[in-house]
C-alpha cells in the first residue's frame, strides 16, 4: 500500500482539528489530516451546542475564551478569507448565570473585571423583573424527578451574573467546515473515512497506519481524536506519565418550542442552571436546546467503545430534562416525545482541556475537549501551533510551560495549565468547567 510524507500528521477534522490543521499550514508545514468520518466536523463537533461564553473556574480557561471570542466575531479574517461553500456565523445571545448554593463565582468575577468582559451582577428583584419568563426561586440541590422533594416549594430566591459579548455559532460543522477550507489554502491534505490503526513508532512518532493498510510518515503526529482520543493515546503507548486522564461521556441534548419571553428575539438568554443541574440556550427559529450540567444526583454514563453510543436520546433523560425546564420556566408545556439526539464528550478528570506534548517524542495531545471547548477552537489551534514549534526547537515544556501572549489582551496564557501532568484543576467538575 501506498506510503506518503508529510511534515505533520493531524488525527481527527472537528473543529479543533481542523484549526490545528490551519495553524500548523499557515506556519509552512505539509500537514495531513486524516479523520475517520465522512467530512470535517461530522463527529462530535456537528453535535456541539457551540456556545461561546466567559464562564470558566481556572483564569487560564477564561482568558483564552475571552481571546477566542474575537476570532468568532471576526471570522472571515481569522480564515483569511470567505469559503465559498458559506460560513459559520457568530449569533449575539447574553450569558445568565444563576448564583446557587456550591457555585462560587466571586474569582471568576475578579478576573472578568480584570480583563474587562462587561457584565451586571443581579439581585432577586432584577432577576425576576429582567427575566419574567424564568422561576427566580432556588431549588437546590438538583434531584432526580422522582424523588418527592422535586416538586418542592423553593428555599429562597436566586441572584445572578448576566454576561453581554457571548453568544453561539449558528452552524457548528460548518465552523471546522471553514477551519478545513483555510487549512487547505495552506497546503493541508484532507483524507476522510481514513481509520488510524497504528501510531508508528520508535524512539519518536514516525507516522501513522490506517485501516486500508496505507501509511503517512511524520515527524509530528497530534492526536485530535475527540471521543477516540483515549484509544490514541493508548496505541501511542504515552498514558503512562499522564495525572489527568480522560474518556467519553454520553450526552443527551433536547430541542424543544422556546416558550414566550425565552426565545433568542423574545428576551432570552443563554443560561447556565447549576441550581437544577441544566443548561438552555435559545436558537433561531424559535425552538430552545436544553442539556445537563452533569448534577451529583444524575448517573453519568461513561462509554467504553464510542462506535457503540446510540445516537438516540432516552425516555427517562428527556423526562428529567423537561421537568427540570418547567420548573424554571413555568410557561413551559412538556412535549409528547423527544426531539434531540446523544452524542459523547470527550472528558477530562477535572473537565479542563488537554493541549500538551507527549511522552513519545513528536506526539501531541489536543483531548478532553467536548463540550465546553468549541469555542476555544480557534485559540487551541494557535496554543498547539505554539507548543510544537517550542518542543521542535528543543523548549522543555514539561519543565517550563510555554506561554501563550493573547493577540486581543497581551496578557500571557500558562499553557501548562493544559499539561497532561498537572494537577487535578478546582472546577465545577461539569460541563461548564
Amino acid at each position: 500500500m501506498t506510503t506518503r510524507s508529510a511534515d505533520a500528521v493531524v488525527i481527527g477534522a472537528g473543529v479543533i482539528g481542523s484549526s490545528v490543521a490551519l495553524e500548523l499550514a499557515r506556519s509552512g508545514r505539509d500537514v495531513v489530516v486524516v479523520d475517520r468520518g465522512p467530512a470535517a466536523g461530522a463527529g462530535s463537533t456537528s453535535a456541539s451546542a457551540a456556545i461561546i461564553r466567559f464562564s470558566y473556574s481556572t483564569p487560564d480557561a477564561i482568558l483564552a475564551a475571552w481571546e477566542a471570542a474575537t476570532m468568532w466575531r471576526h471570522w472571515a479574517d481569522h480564515l483569511g478569507g470567505i469559503d465559498p461553500d458559506g460560513m459559520a456565523t457568530f449569533v449575539e445571545c447574553p450569558n445568565l448565570t444563576f448564583r446557587t448554593t456550591g457555585y462560587d463565582p466571586d474569582e471568576m468575577l475578579a478576573r472578568w473585571r480584570e480583563y474587562g468582559i462587561d457584565h451586571e451582577e443581579l439581585d432577586a428583584d432584577a432577576l425576576a423583573q429582567r427575566y419574567p419568563a424564568l422561576d427566580p426561586g432556588r431549588f437546590y440541590p438538583p434531584k432526580p424527578i422522582d424523588d418527592p422533594a422535586f416538586a418542592g416549594d423553593p428555599d429562597g430566591r436566586l441572584t445572578a451574573i448576566l454576561c453581554h459579548g457571548c453568544g453561539f455559532v449558528d452552524d457548528p460543522m460548518l465552523a471546522a467546515r471553514n477551519l478545513a477550507w483555510a487549512a487547505k489554502q495552506h497546503g493541508a491534505t484532507f483524507r476522510f473515512g481514513a481509520e488510524v490503526v497504528s501510531i508508528d513508532r520508535d524512539d519518536a512518532v514516525r507516522g501513522v497506519t490506517l485501516a486500508d493498510g496505507s501509511s503517512v510518515e511524520a515527524p509530528v503526529v497530534v492526536n485530535v481524536g475527540g471521543p477516540h482520543s483515549a484509544h490514541l493515546n493508548r496505541l501511542a503507548g504515552v498514558t503512562a506519565d499522564m495525572t489527568i486522564g480522560h474518556r467519553p461521556l454520553r450526552q443527551e441534548v433536547f430541542v424543544v418550542a422556546a416558550p414566550d419571553g425565552t426565545g433568542l428575539h423574545d428576551g432570552g438568554a443563554f443560561v447556565a442552571d447549576v441550581d437544577l443541574g441544566q443548561y438552555f440556550r435559545p436558537q433561531p427559529g424559535g425552538s430552545m436546546m436544553i442539556g445537563s450540567t452533569e448534577p451529583e444526583c444524575d448517573e453519568l454514563v461513561w462509554v467504553d467503545d464510542p462506535d457503540e453510543n446510540s445516537p438516540y436520546p432516552t425516555v427517562d433523560v428527556w423526562e428529567t430534562a423537561m421537568l427540570r425546564f418547567a420548573r424554571r420556566v413555568p410557561g413551559f408545556r412538556v412535549p409528547n416525545a423527544p426531539t434531540g439526539l446523544a452524542s459523547l464528550y470527550d472528558v477530562a478528570d477535572d473537565w479542563v482541556p488537554i493541549y500538551d506534548r507527549s511522552s513519545l517524542p513528536g506526539f501531541y495531545m489536543a483531548c478532553a475537549t467536548s463540550g465546553n471547548q468549541f469555542k476555544n477552537a480557534p485559540i487551541a489551534g494557535r496554543f498547539m501551533r505554539t507548543i510544537i514549534d517550542a518542543v521542535s526547537d528543543g523548549h522543555d515544556h514539561d519543565l517550563e510551560p510555554v506561554q501563550f501572549v493573547g493577540p486581543r489582551t497581551g496578557r500571557a496564557i500558562d499553557l501548562g495549565a493544559f499539561s497532561r501532568k498537572r494537577a487535578r484543576a478546582a472546577t465545577t467538575n461539569s460541563v461548564l468547567g
